[in-house]
């Protein structure tokens, strides 16, 4: 059975862009956000990671599930399979860079080949519905 890697992400959205954020020591661009430690709640491990990424509270009262996704890890595939329970939520707080992050930009859907591919499928979504320019 292949490996599972469990998931939780901010779907932020502003003037039909989504923010991303690339990690330091990565090339690639994620969705923020990050995975579950031990039984966390999917609000709990938004929260927690939100926190550490991108230094905001997101504030509990405003979480909206979005989707959850699946995919290959890594675009050849092979490999273990994301789950990605996606949130959008408001927050308190001024958006900046953790220490564990090192750029955070806003993406069209023109910057998808730039996201792996689960974020391609949230990608793919949110352009379709028209959130997403």
């Amino acid at each position: 059975m292949a490996e599972l890697i469990d998931t939780v992400a901010w779907v932020r959205l502003e003037g039909g862009r989504i923010l991303c954020a690339r990690p330091r020591g990565k090339d690639v661009f994620y969705i923020p956000g990050g995975k579950r430690e031990g039984d966390e709640t999917d609000l709990q491990t938004l929260t927690r990671e939100i926190a550490e990424e991108l230094t905001v509270a997101i504030r509990p009262d405003t979480v909206a599930h979005v989707g959850t996704y699946h995919a290959d890890a890594h675009p050849t595939g092979g490999g273990p399979t994301v789950r990605m329970a996606c949130y959008r939520a408001e927050y308190t707080g001024t958006l900046a860079a953790s220490s564990e992050i090192e750029d955070v930009e806003w993406f069209g859907y023109a910057d998808r080949d730039r996201v792996p591919p689960v974020d391609q499928l949230l990608f793919d979504d949110l352009h379709r519905d028209g959130h997403l320019r």
